[in-house]
């Protein structure tokens, strides 16, 4: 087997948990195959970069092995390689510009802090 579709190796993979959600992120337009829009049927090669929208995470991994069944994690793991970028340190997603809610409105002094973590000056 020189190539397999994208959707069942995603699939396959356990980056998508069934089929049918693999197939729906190709068809919205969630993967793409060596920076172009994947269908489905899409064959997908070793060597391959394959970019998969799943669970609120860009993951990029390479093709290191095809395989049409899914198998279980430990051997999934050995079928890629995941070169998905870390997530920002907690620091940063803690200084997000968001205010509890129920606090009230906003002080002058907490509009002028939370324009400056959203980049705006006035």
């Amino acid at each position: 087997m020189d190539s397999t579709r994208v959707d069942k190796w995603l699939w396959s993979i356990r980056i998508y948990s069934t089929r049918s959600l693999a197939t729906a992120a190709c068809t919205g337009g969630h993967v793409q195959i060596n920076g172009r829009p994947a269908k489905p049927s899409s064959p997908v090669t070793v060597g391959d970069r394959v970019n998969a929208y799943a669970a609120e995470v860009n993951r990029v991994v390479v093709v290191a092995k095809l395989i049409e069944k899914r198998v279980g994690p430990k051997l999934a793991v050995d079928c890629y390689v995941d070169e998905t970028p870390a997530p920002p340190p907690e620091e940063l997603r803690a200084r997000s510009a968001v205010r509890d809610s129920g606090s009230g409105r906003p002080t002058k002094k907490d509009r002028r802090q939370l324009d400056q973590l959203r980049g705006r000056n006035r």
